[in-house]
């Protein structure tokens, strides 16, 4: 095996309760595209992605919600091109009823001109919006520690 070829994220897979609920929020509210899905009565699951290349995958295999104090996964970030662009995604998320970790845009810590907005899938999946600039000025609601740390 050759380590000289680095690796790179190919897509994500989270495990959800209500696959059509999931399907919703992830496509209706964050904009993704579905790809391929199977709703086999025991086998449902959806890719979504752009240009035909899966990003993220959703598994109708949960009988509970995102368990924040388990070994795995501690969050998904999504990252945008602008401020501007968090900001639509917050107002289509406060429209849809989501609530967030901190209030509004915030720096992933003190000083830094990247950050975005914290809040949760309808499983309690911790996700993030982010931006690597145009945040300067913004709270850092954990001080020095990174902000995407701690929700």
């Amino acid at each position: 095996m050759s380590t000289t070829t680095a690796l790179r994220i190919g897509h994500t897979g989270l495990n959800v309760t209500d696959l059509d609920r999931s399907l919703a929020f992830y496509r209706d509210v964050l904009g993704f595209t579905v790809i391929a899905e199977g709703k086999e009565e025991d086998r449902r699951y959806a890719f979504l992605g752009e240009d035909g290349r899966p990003v993220l995958t959703l598994w109708q295999q949960a009988d509970h919600g995102y368990g924040a104090t388990g070994a795995g996964l501690h969050h998904l970030a999504l990252e945008v091109d602008t401020v501007e662009q968090v900001r639509a995604y917050e107002t289509a998320l406060r429209a849809h009823g989501v609530e967030f970790a901190h209030e509004g845009v915030v720096a992933h810590r003190e000083g830094a001109a990247s950050g975005g907005i914290f809040f949760h899938d309808p499983d309690g999946t911790r996700l993030e919006i982010s931006t690597a600039h145009g945040v300067e000025g913004a709270p850092a609601p954990s001080g020095e520690a990174p902000t995407c740390g701690f929700f």
